[in-house]
């Protein structure tokens, strides 16, 4: 008979002394201010590592020696003082700063409600799964370092991504591992009476209890939804259990718990937000809550939907239709039905607003939230104009390049990924630079300031230190899938601390095959001599997880894998296993170019080189996403993408072509060619410049601003003017916009007289229309001349707008223009009518056009 084994946990009590640790632990602020990290690395650093980097566990597990003599040490008594100084004076910031970047914003008045599937935090929270979760968790610190009435709502998981481990064969291994709450930077929140507070959300047959837990992410709050309730049934219990886990009917119940339970939680917590941002389409059924609250107060539908979409944001981060949510229709009505029956709407005038071509007889998440916002953004400049085609059957008669989709493209947290070392450079020369994070011009002063020499220095430094970690991941790696101890040694010749000379190309995100990551080895034989050249040897570096159910992808870390073990390869190409933020922080602070070869357009945005860029690294990558905007010709190289009437074969040969082209003739050229100082001047000029570029652009700082003056501050402004006495304005434009949709049909246009074909320069062209408005008014349109591109000299697509006559001829409302071209030339003339009333948000918010 065996023994069974029972675990016992001696939990250290913190001395008098070091008592406030204990706030550090519970604040996220740790995952971003590296002093509070490094005063608990100082503490005890093989633990901290052991721990993960967790505050909560490392203060439980820590030797009561250890911390009774750190109690009697002067020095690092002083240290946490500073730190905890430092902590104070971040979250008491006075009130009157807040929101100060943000001219117009009424900060007193104003609260954004963010809602997100997942948080990316810090590795000791994997609230995340991946760069939906990291983005969502850099707007929140941004939130906080601007210090913006701001609230985040998520879902409290206990399971989150999965960790990842690699076989012998390059099998992806997968490991699920529960957290314990008690190790968790959170708290529940709890009532007036200190029970806890809880609210419910309807699924078919039954309540839902939820109960609500509160994280500390610096000067925010972040609050997660918890079905994990004894009230509620074994199943319901789990429905909150794991990120993205489960069938289609667990999606659409943890959509319902975040949408729904979301906005009850807010109003529990006497939270009233004036801004409403749906961060991807998962949590769009808050849209439907509202308008239900607005209903129950004595609204009609119609107006409660332009009240609740005025104050909402809606961000799409897909660029492929498999990333949209669809539920079949059964299963969507089922969760809807009460819903509807609380608007007084039938079910179906809900399913029409999730309605899209992708699925006819499924309900589209985003379809909701374009329908049910009145501000949606793209990622990218290339994902928008992606976003606009991919979505343009919300405004089915308005070309996608003009429907009303802009772009915010992402940025990253910059305290978070900038590396120590640079942090403490910029600290001894401007200590205030972090007040300049946007500020193009000074981070170009800032950073060509820096000695060349000083600089190759600093990265070299970074390199090696990340080579000698990665050599000691690589090293657990290797010891339990068996390696030799030639191939072990082979290896760690190669990851050590004084290594640096060779070339080190990094490339670490999910494995999906839209991502290429096998595109550098198109071409093995000619990769094969670039990597082995014995006087410019180069090292390529990858980490990445596929997804549990994507097979493809997990067949390209096997195939990564075998080509890593073939001659050509071997002991050059490295595959790294457990891809998380804390390993994602050391590869984009230490390695030289950073690659990423996606298939062009499906690329939203990508974060990962704007991280590697700040930290002096330089992309190699695809014209797509985020670097189609970073990228100015020197620094950096991009690979233009062939996406025209090529087969995929043949754009990927030709892709490759250009990538291996520019690997051994420019890349590999400029780090060795090594001037009298010992370093690369050329590498080095190359690398300032991708800093003092990306930096100041591609930063969660910026981001955030572009959201809130473009978007939060618009919708404030609509949402309070439609809700204002009792949501009257908002029924007439609801009733003014039902009106126009039942007369559009029967809207037409024609010329009164023809148009002139030609002009002498200075001339005007007497333009006159005969518009029949189907029982509509002249002010309920606005009629266009739009002038575009011919043969001559127009510098751009511009419209002219027609003034309406006071004659009326047979029904038909005349409309006049004299037209005055800007430039001789061959320009093509259109004209074109739309719907116009001053409370839309955009002109063609109404998706709704005729041209003549």
């Amino acid at each position: 008979m065996t023994a069974s084994d029972h675990s016992l946990e001696v939990r250290a009590r913190l001395p008098t002394e070091l008592a406030r640790l204990d706030e550090l632990a519970d604040n996220l602020l740790y995952g971003w201010d590296r002093r509070v990290r490094g005063l608990f690395f100082r503490m005890d650093p093989d633990l901290w590592r052991t721990c993960n980097h967790n505050p909560k566990v490392f203060l439980r597990r820590i030797s009561q020696e250890r911390l009774d003599g750190l109690a009697r040490d002067r020095e690092f008594l002083h240290q946490c003082r500073d730190v905890l100084g430092t902590f104070d004076a971040y979250l008491q910031s006075a009130p009157e700063s807040r929101g100060g970047k943000i001219e117009g914003f009424e900060v007193n008045s104003e609260t954004i409600a963010y809602f997100c599937m997942e948080y990316g935090l810090h590795e000791s929270l994997q609230l995340y799964s991946g760069g939906l979760g990291i983005l969502a968790g850099d707007l929140c610190k941004a939130a906080s370092d601007l210090d913006l009435p701001f609230v985040a709502v998520g879902l409290m998981y206990r399971v989150g991504f999965f960790n990842q481990t690699l076989t012998r064969d390059g099998v992806q291994q997968i490991d699920y591992r529960p957290f314990n709450l008690a190790d968790l930077p959170v708290r529940l929140v709890r009532d007036t009476d200190g029970s806890e507070l809880q609210v419910q959300v309807e699924l078919p047959g039954r309540m839902v209890a939820l109960r609500i837990w509160r994280a500390a992410v610096g000067r925010i709050a972040l609050y997660l939804l918890d079905s994990n309730v004894d009230a509620n049934c074994p199943d319901d219990r789990r429905i909150t259990y794991q990120l993205y886990g489960g069938d289609r009917c667990t999606r659409i119940e943890q959509e319902m718990v975040l949408g729904v339970g979301g906005v009850r939680a807010l109003r529990a917590m006497d939270l009233a937000p004036t801004v409403w941002h749906v961060n991807e389409g998962h949590p769009a059924l808050l849209i439907l809550e509202r308008c239900r609250e607005r209903v129950a107060a004595g609204m009609d539908f119609g107006a409660a939907f332009e009240a609740t979409a005025a104050a909402t944001v809606f961000t799409t981060h897909t660029a492929v239709p498999a990333g949209h949510d669809l539920f079949p229709h059964d299963l969507a009505e089922r969760h809807l039905m009460p819903t509807a029956e609380a608007l007084g709407v039938p079910v179906a005038q809900l399913l029409a607003l999730g309605e899209s071509p992708q699925a006819r007889d499924a309900f589209n998440m985003t379809a909701l939230a374009l329908r049910g916002s009145r501000q949606h953004n793209g990622v990218s400049a290339v994902h928008r104009d992606v976003a606009a085609r991919m979505e343009a059957y919300v405004w089915p008669q308005i070309a996608p390049a003009e429907n009303p989709l802009i772009s915010v493209s992402n940025g990253v947290h910059t305290p978070t990924f900038l590396a120590r070392e640079w942090v403490g450079l910029f600290d001894s020369r401007n200590p205030e630079w972090r007040r300049h994070l946007c500020d193009h011009d000074f981070w170009r002063e800032t950073i060509e300031a820096i000695p060349d020499h000083r600089f190759w220095s600093l990265a070299q430094s970074l390199k090696s230190d990340v080579l000698d970690q990665f050599g000691a991941w690589l090293l657990a790696q290797y010891r339990r899938n068996n390696y030799t101890e030639a191939r072990i040694e082979a290896m760690l010749r190669i990851f050590s601390l004084e290594n640096t000379r060779p070339l080190i190309i990094g490339f670490a995100r999910r494995f999906a095959t839209y991502k290429r990551a096998l595109l550098i080895f198109e071409d093995e034989e000619r990769l094969g001599r670039i990597l082995s050249d014995p006087q410019r040897p180069v090292i390529l570096l990858f980490a990445g997880k596929a997804h549990p159910n994507d097979l493809p992808g997990q067949a390209l870390i096997a195939r990564l894998h075998q080509l890593a073990q073939q001659p050509p390869f071997r002991d050059r190409v490295f595959l790294l296993e457990g891809y998380d933020m804390a390993l994602a922080r050391k590869l984009v602070t230490g390695v030289d170019v950073w690659l990423n070869t996606p298939e062009y357009p499906m690329e939203a945005s990508g974060t990962s080189g704007q991280k590697a860029a700040m930290n002096g690294v330089i992309n190699l990558s695809v014209l797509d996403g985020w670097w189609a905007e970073g990228f100015d010709g020197g620094n950096g190289w991009g690979i233009a993408p062939h996406d025209g009437d090529v087969t995929a074969e043949e754009r990927d040969r030709l892709e490759a072509e250009e990538l291996l082209d520019l690997l051994e003739h420019e890349v590999v050229p400029s780090y060795f060619d090594m001037g009298p100082g010992g370093y690369s001047p050329d590498w080095v000029a190359r690398s300032k410049r991708s800093m003092y570029t990306v930096l100041p652009r591609f930063n969660a700082e910026r981001m955030l601003l572009d959201y809130a003056i473009r978007m939060y501050r618009p919708a404030a402004k609509l949402g309070r003017l439609l809700a204002a006495d009792d949501g009257d304005t908002a029924q007439a434009l609801a009733r003014w916009k039902a009106r126009v949709r039942e007369a559009w049909s029967g809207v037409a246009l024609d010329w009164s007289e023809p148009p002139p074909t030609m002009l002498e320069h200075g001339a005007r062209a007497r333009l006159r229309l005969r518009v029949r408005l189907n029982g509509l008014t002249a002010e309920d349109v606005a009629v266009e001349c739009v002038l575009g591109f011919g043969e001559g000299a127009c510098p751009a697509r511009q419209a002219y707008r027609f003034r309406a006559d006071t004659a009326v001829v047979d029904d038909a409302q005349t409309f006049s223009l004299d037209l005055l071209p800007p430039d001789n030339g061959l320009y093509r003339m259109q004209v074109r009518i739309y719907p116009h009333h001053e409370l839309l948000q955009h002109p063609f918010e109404m998706g709704l056009m005729h041209w003549l």
